[in-house]
């Protein structure tokens, strides 16, 4: 992907001071049928791109002819755009609905930078600071106007709107409203009102991940019957996929960041606040800049540490899922998670905040048996009826066949939300890169499930899988003695197999369901699939263990100048890209906004890359519509001439194409 296209796709941020629309001429606009010109010239006016991308314009030209829409798009594929257009297009006011109260500012301030005229309401505003809002929403002064779900159960906020006038009703991260699902808001189910009250104002319900149940309980919850459904690809070319055996995962995680990701931001997703505190504090001790993030901390202390990594650079959050639906910081380099995720939806939604600038990104995931007899465990001990545990099971099945798998993870990955892979290898993730070798474990998977049926036939008995282990390898340890498990027929026939490989026999036993852990201590027991083993009517295939590097003892940290340069940046451009870097920083502090909102990365890149000398050539960049090219445009140019050029710059700029 090309630096205009990787630009576009980050265009999660739209305007706000400039002169109100002229609803007449919007509304003769529409008339005439002269939508989508409109539209493209809005697009290339106030975002800077030319041309939209993939299913953008199909939705945009549904929604401001007055239709209603459901979106399922990636993160990073556009979907802002799908109702910033329409809101700036047509008459009224955007009315986004969001959950992402602590966000809310930034993207009002991403929007004014562009010049559409945004606001919010939500609890965090004083009453005149509210006030202000309504005035200028009433008053037709406001393009977009966001709005936290719970606001639109007070009869206040829908007496609001009733005396303005709503262009379209955006419902952002519509999967909140699935009632089952990994974000589930209940604020969401009453949004129905939207459609009753406002019947002629087009709805547009927008998600980065769903399955087919959950698109279907979106549509049906919210109360959009005859909405037309668009989907895109969830396909996210630029991450590389990578699920490690968890072995000291802390070192791992440090190891990764030092060789691969040395002061780039990114995430790292712990299953426990207890977790998520000593991974940051490591990370901390080692070099690495990192603050946690969970629910356990107070909100001024959780909006601190949101706000430092929206704004500063190289920054990593350790955090439990609580953090980062939303969040639009376009240059995370990685998310990597330390604990095995709940869903595939989950694992999606979280690796999918990574890269959202189009740039290659990774996400690096260390799994271990223990994942497995945790999620087992909290399933059984959680809240909710028999249907939902054997839902949420299902689910967690789910994932640990991702992390099992021995084909291609991304087209594995697809194939879960419905989609097919352009080809069986994507070249992109571990298993592609470095295929997996596979063996025969048809008899060491009798070997456990042998050891289980012994101990409960003969002892009366269930254990966890370090004591089946230790059985198997004929350890004499205290536990074995103890229950003179050293006695049975099986101890000692696991002697072929090292502790390493036991586990993961097991853990893979447990991904195909020929076995189970159950109770509190997580002990294992047999499946009804387990006699289709022990019978010998059914070869299990398993992936062999990678040999341990033989590298360093410790994850060394790079020599000083061994950092790469950014990626398809030459070594010519890099000083101009650096040079521009740094006065965005200056920008960034003075206006006490995060970076990207002056600039993408993509877009400095880019004019790194073509040296524009003056503001036409410069108009050309992708990503620099009219107000940040009046609001930026000669300070950038000066910037490009303190430095020298380049000696072989490119002659053009690539195709752009719109983005999120």
């Amino acid at each position: 992907m090309d630096g205009a296209t990787v630009q576009q796709e980050t265009a999660e941020t739209p305007r706000a001071e400039g002169p109100p629309h002229d609803d007449t001429a919007a509304a003769q606009n529409l008339a005439t049928g002269s939508a989508r010109t409109t539209a493209l010239t809005t697009l290339r006016r106030v975002f800077g791109y030319d041309t939209f991308r993939g299913e953008q314009q199909a939705v945009i030209d549904h929604v401001v002819s007055g239709g209603d829409a459901v979106v399922l798009m990636p993160t990073g594929g556009g979907k802002s755009l799908c109702y910033q257009i329409p809101a700036l297009v047509r008459p009224g006011t955007g009315v986004v609905v969001s959950p992402l109260i602590a966000l809310m500012q930034d993207q009002v301030d991403a929007l004014r930078a562009l010049g559409v005229r945004a606001g919010f309401i939500n609890s965090t505003q004083d009453f005149e600071d509210r006030r202000l809002v309504e005035a200028e929403f009433v008053a037709g002064e406001l393009d977009v106007l966001y709005l936290a779900p719970e606001r639109l159960r007070m009869q206040g906020t829908l007496d609001l709107l009733s005396r303005g006038k709503v262009s379209v009703f955006a419902i952002d991260e519509a999967h909140c409203v699935a009632q089952w699902g990994h974000d589930f808001r209940p604020d969401y189910l009453a949004l129905a009102v939207l459609g009753e009250r406002w019947p002629d104002v087009p709805r547009i319900a927008l998600t980065a991940t769903a399955t087919r149940a959950t698109h279907r309980e979106i549509t049906e919850r919210l109360g959009m019957p005859e909405a037309r459904h668009f989907e895109a690809s969830f396909d996210r070319p630029n991450i590389q996929y990578r699920i490690v055996g968890k072995d000291d995962p802390k070192k791992q995680l440090l190891r990764f960041l030092r060789e691969e990701h040395e002061g780039d931001a990114g995430i790292v997703y712990c299953l426990s606040r207890n977790s998520v505190e000593k991974t940051a504090e490591f990370l901390e001790r080692n070099g690495i800049a990192a603050v946690p993030y969970h629910a356990g901390l107070d909100a001024a202390t959780r909006a601190r540490h949101q706000a430092r990594f929206l704004r500063e650079e190289g920054l990593v959050v350790v955090a439990t899922i609580a953090f980062g639906m939303g969040i639009d910081k376009p240059d995370v380099r990685f998310v990597a998670h330390l604990d095995l995720p709940k869903s595939v939806e989950g694992y999606y939604q979280e690796t999918g905040r990574a890269g959202r600038d189009g740039l290659p990104s990774t996400a690096w995931m260390a799994y271990g048996l223990q994942d497995v007899v945790q999620q087992r465990k909290l399933i059984q001990s959680g809240e909710g009826d028999e249907a939902f545990r054997r839902r949420a099971a299902s689910h967690l099945d789910a994932m640990l066949a991702l992390c099992e798998t021995v084909a291609c993870r991304r087209s594995q990955l697809l194939a879960y939300f419905g989609q097919e892979a352009s080809g069986d290898h994507c070249g992109n993730c571990d298993t592609c890169l470095t295929p997996p070798e596979t063996w025969d474990g048809t008899v060491a998977a009798q070997k456990v499930l042998s050891t289980v049926v012994r101990l409960k036939r003969e002892r009366g008995q269930k254990f966890g899988t370090g004591q089946i282990v230790d059985i198997l390898l004929g350890r004499k340890t205290a536990k074995v003695i103890q229950f003179d498990h050293d006695q049975l027929s099986v101890f000692g026939i696991g002697e072929e197999l090292s502790e390493a490989e036991w586990r993961s026999v097991v853990r893979q036993l447990l991904a195909q369901g020929l076995a189970s852990v159950e109770g509190e201590y997580g002990t294992l027991v047999l499946t009804d699939a387990s006699a289709t083993v022990l019978g010998r009517e059914r070869e299990v295939l398993m992936r062999k263990e990678p040999k341990r590097p033989a590298g360093r003892a410790k994850a060394e940290r790079p020599a000083k100048g061994d950092r790469k340069p950014p990626v398809d940046l030459s070594e010519e451009a890099l000083p101009l890209f650096e040079a521009l870097r740094t006065w965005r920083a200056e920008q960034s502090r003075e206006q006490g906004v995060p970076a990207y909102v002056i600039f993408h990365d993509a877009t400095l890149r880019e004019i790194a890359t073509t040296v524009p000398t003056d503001l036409s050539q410069l108009a050309q960049i992708p990503g620099l519509g009219e107000k940040k090219l009046a609001n930026y445009g000669e300070a950038v140019l000066r910037v490009l001439a303190e430095i020298p050029p380049p000696t072989t710059p490119s002659a053009t700029t690539s195709s752009p194409s719109s983005g999120d």
